[in-house]
Formats: structure tokens, sequence, C-alpha cells
């Protein structure tokens, strides 16, 4: 039995299955709802921000606010985000089709709901999502945190989920810089080494093709980040003359962040 509530998200567009779902989980031990949206766009932002263990995901989204009327982009998108844990996902749907299943099976869905079943609920949803939870621990959040025991990998997934959060992406090579830049000043706070002259000693690089790594790297994220998600995950004061932090600006920042998370 978890110790922790297993993290919900709730990806759902009709109000009345919403206020089932959140009158339910009130009173129901061993959940928390992390999120509820009726858009897939935002909840992959829900995804990235909140690492949920479960996402309850209506199919048909016709009366979202925002982003697609079906769910199989959200899943498509899920995918894309190379999560270093695999969440439960549990569809509920009016649609019933076995070649639409297949598809949702395809893509990751663990179970498919049908709406118009008469045993379906509220509770049945939640129930399958702790079944689900207790049969497979290896694909669960809580196992893969557990599984970062020790203090560098913690810092080290912090690091890198904060930079996804803000567009520093993998195939960015000053995302390697700044991760290691903010990884040694967390774990020698008292060394004498600038950060750079380690870095370099590190890759085999010269320091300005350091410092522009991590320059362009800061750039791509402020060039294609939305001025929402930059305002909420990097809230230090950016040089209105440049409107981009420098690279000594942003990797601190990120130190003093990640050191108050762990």
């Amino acid at each position: 039995m978890k110790s922790k509530p297993m993290s919900i998200l709730i990806v759902e567009d009709d109000v009345t299955d919403c206020n089932n779902l959140m009158s339910c989980a009130k009173g129901k031990d061993g959940i928390e709802i992390v999120g509820i949206t009726d858009s897939d766009i935002e909840a992959i932002k829900y995804v990235k921000a909140k690492r949920p263990e479960c996402i309850i995901l209506d199919l048909e989204l016709n009366d979202s606010t925002t982003g697609n009327t079906d769910s199989l982009g959200f899943l498509d998108n899920l995918n894309k985000l190379n999560l270093k844990y695999m969440p439960i996902i549990i569809v509920t749907t009016h649609v019933n089709s076995k070649r639409t299943y297949e598809i949702l099976h395809r893509k990751g869905v663990d179970i498919i709901m049908y709406k118009d079943h008469p045993n379906y609920s509220s509770n049945a949803v939640f129930n399958k999502c702790l079944a689900l939870r207790d049969t497979s621990p290896e694909n669960t959040v809580e196992a893969f945190k557990e599984e970062m025991e020790d203090k560098e990998g913690r810092i080290s997934e912090c690091i890198y989920h904060e930079l996804d959060l803000i567009g520093v992406t993998a195939k960015l090579k000053g995302r390697q810089y700044i991760h290691d830049a903010i990884l040694y000043l967390i774990q020698n706070e008292k060394s004498d080494v600038n950060v750079i002259q380690h870095l370099t000693k590190v890759h085999k690089k010269s320091g300005n093709t350091i410092t522009n790594g991590i320059q362009n790297a800061i750039i791509h994220a402020w060039r294609v980040s939305s001025i929402e998600d930059l305002l909420e995950h990097y809230t230090a004061r950016v040089n209105y003359e440049t409107g981009i932090p420098t690279p000594m600006e942003f990797i601190y920042y990120y130190v003093d962040k990640i050191k108050k998370i762990i």
C-alpha cells in the first residue's frame, strides 16, 4: 500500500462529469487531484509541472475552451515529452469502437471506460486508478522517485524538469552545460573554481564555446516559449534592454530555486 496519495490529473470538458469526479475525490482516501482542465494543450502543461501518477482523460473534448476536439493528439504529445516514467492513463468515452480502442491502446492507454455502461461511475474510475497503481508499481511516478535515492540524481532530475518547463530542450547543447553548471554550484558552494573553468575541464571546450552554448539555449527558450510560461517559471528580473538573462544570471537563478525545491 502506498503511503502517499496517488496524484491524478483530470482532463474533461463535461461540467457534470467534472463535478462528479471532484465530489467523489473529496470523499475518497488515497488520491489527490493535482489539476483539472478541459484542454489537451493545458493538460500537457500540467503533466510537465505536476508529474501526475495517473491521468483521467476524456476522449471527446468538443466543449473545450482551447485545443483539439479529441485526446489523440494529447497522447502523441505526452509520448514526445520523453518522461522518465509513464503515467497510468484511463480514457473515459461515449465512443464504443473496437478500432478506436485499438488505436488508444497503441498510444499507451491502460484502461478505456465506456461512459454509457450501466456500471460506469466516478468511483469506478478512481478504483481503476488505484488498482493499476498497486499492480504496476514499476510504471508509477512514485516508483520513479524511489529510484532516485542519491542526492545528485534528485538534483539532476529537478534541473532537467525546470529547464523543460521553459523550453530548454534536450536537443540544445547548452542545456547540458547549464545542467552541469547548476549541479556543480549546488554541490560545491565553497569552491574557488570558476564554474566556466569547471565546465571547460569537464567538456574539453573553450570558455567562449560553453558561454555561447548557454546563451544560445537561453535565446532559444525566450524565442519559442510563451510569455506566460516564462513569467510563471522564471521570476527573476530581466534586463529590459536585452530582454533575456545573461548566462550567469540564468544559472544562479536556478541554483537558488532548486536549492529551495530540494
